[in-house]
């Protein structure tokens, strides 16, 4: 979608695909061809690529990317490589991640944050089984807007049917997964067709260049869900300031909004926003704001500020999608470290439901999990707190797993079920309130105790 005059939010995009289908490249390339590499790094990459090029005394792009001896050495991808530019109409942050099954947790750490995945596929080759892997990856991580790049079209004559038939080829296998927009582009990395300039081999496609339709690729932010404000940080420079520092993961909020604190429940109004050194009357997703509220209340890190009329369950026991990172057997009842937004709470997986075949993608009965599997689960907290459904949410709907000993990240994971009953706190009494005003009723029934509700 192309809007006159609009100014287009930075996008967050990631390359993924099987081995050797030339992702490194491509963003080479591309950043080679927009004009965005220094002088330095140009003569680097002319240095490096007439020491290591197996592409005929030509640059090689993909040294760009992979800065590690061993992706040099052997050719390959193996940790996310992140690099950021921008053009006259958008800023860019890439990840370029890498293709080998055996790095699927790093993938799904790019993943994790991307705006558009682009799935390379090379043209000699099709679709191949982690081609599938990577794109069921990106719909697991809620990645909506995918391209498509059909590389080395060089290599296949740019045939026109070649292209087609592996663009119907995708668009069966992903007819189930819940995609917004599928776009596919026929590119050669290596010789620069398509990728920030129009190619002249291939007149027969006329939709964009890859770069043009990253730039005005419009991504609706999600304003209009409901309020959510996991709180960072508790601001108290001196004895007349008290504000709330974080930044909005979901919706918006205005100077007077009344707000609920989760989990205790207690409701008051936003008094003041301030972005910086700066104060406003309305903040919205992705602004980092401190928000001054009109009463003192009990608040610290790890609570989540939310509307009332449309807060979050609350609850200890959830159903879960998890990808596990650890080499280590999965151990069902242990104590695991979850972390949700700033907090970290004692929980453990009490059942393994299935898992995903990552070879098939068909749903197993669960073995042993290890590193790289991707199972779902029902996971049990030490204590309830505020939650939401991956997809339309994502900072509370996703969490990530620790060891407690080693405190290695053992998994990332994703709410998908909730079993709770929503939490209806009246008034702006805390919970501790009503329970005390319950006993006094309960054993002193002719005490006039507070009215609460």
């Amino acid at each position: 979608m192309t809007v006159t005059g609009i100014e287009f939010p930075m996008l967050r995009f990631l390359t993924c695909g099987s081995v050797d289908d030339g992702k490194s490249t491509l963003i080479g390339r591309l950043l080679y061809d927009a004009g965005e590499l220094f002088e330095d790094q140009l003569q680097t990459l002319k240095s490096d690529s007439a020491k290591k090029s197996s592409a005929d005394g030509e640059l090689d792009f993909s040294l760009l990317l992979d800065g590690l001896e061993a992706e040099r050495e052997q050719g390959i991808t193996i940790d996310v490589a992140y690099r950021y530019f921008s053009t006259p109409k958008r800023k860019f942050i890439i990840a370029d991640t890498p293709g080998h099954v055996q790095y699927t947790r790093n993938m799904v750490t790019g993943a994790s944050s991307a705006d558009v995945g682009l799935i390379l596929i090379d043209a000699r080759q099709g679709i191949l089984p982690q081609t599938k892997r990577h794109a069921y990856l990106l719909q697991l991580l809620s990645v909506k807007y995918v391209v498509v790049v059909v590389n080395k079209m060089d290599l296949m004559d740019y045939s026109e049917e070649r292209f087609y038939e592996i663009a119907r080829d995708f668009q069966e296998f992903a007819k189930d997964f819940p995609f917004r927009n599928i776009r596919f582009i026929p590119v050669s990395a290596l010789r620069g067709d398509n990728v920030v300039n129009p190619s002249e081999s291939m007149p027969w496609y006329e939709g964009k260049s890859l770069l043009n339709h990253l730039e005005t690729l419009w991504i609706p932010e999600c304003e209009q869900c409901d309020f959510r404000f996991p709180v960072q940080y508790v601001n108290r420079p001196h004895l007349d300031f008290r504000g709330y520092c974080g930044t909005i993961s979901a919706g918006q909020v205005k100077v007077g909004d009344e707000i609920q604190v989760l989990p205790s429940g207690v409701k008051t109004k936003v008094k003041s926003i301030h972005k910086g050194f700066t104060e406003t009357t309305e903040a919205t997703i992705g602004d980092a704001v401190t928000l001054v509220l009109e009463d003192e209340r009990d608040i610290s890190r790890g609570d989540v500020l939310v509307h009332p009329q449309t807060a979050p369950l609350q609850s200890r026991n959830f159903t879960a999608e998890v990808v596990w990172m650890e080499e280590d057997v999965l151990k069902l009842n242990h104590n695991y470290q979850f972390k949700f937004q700033h907090e970290y709470i004692l929980g453990e997986f009490h059942h393994i439901i299935d898992e995903t075949n990552i070879e098939t993608l068909a749903l197993t009965e669960a073995k042993d999990i290890v590193l790289n599997h991707i199972f779902r689960a029902e996971v049990r907290l030490n204590k309830e707190i505020p939650l939401d459904v991956y997809g339309t949410y994502k900072e509370t709907a996703s969490f990530i797993v620790v060891d407690r000993y080693t405190h290695q990240t053992v998994g990332a994971g994703f709410v998908r079920e909730i079993n709770a009953k929503t939490v209806e706190i009246k008034h702006n009494y805390s919970a501790f309130e009503l329970e005390l005003n319950a006993l006094i009723r309960k054993h002193f029934p002719h005490w006039e105790a507070k009215t609460l509700d």
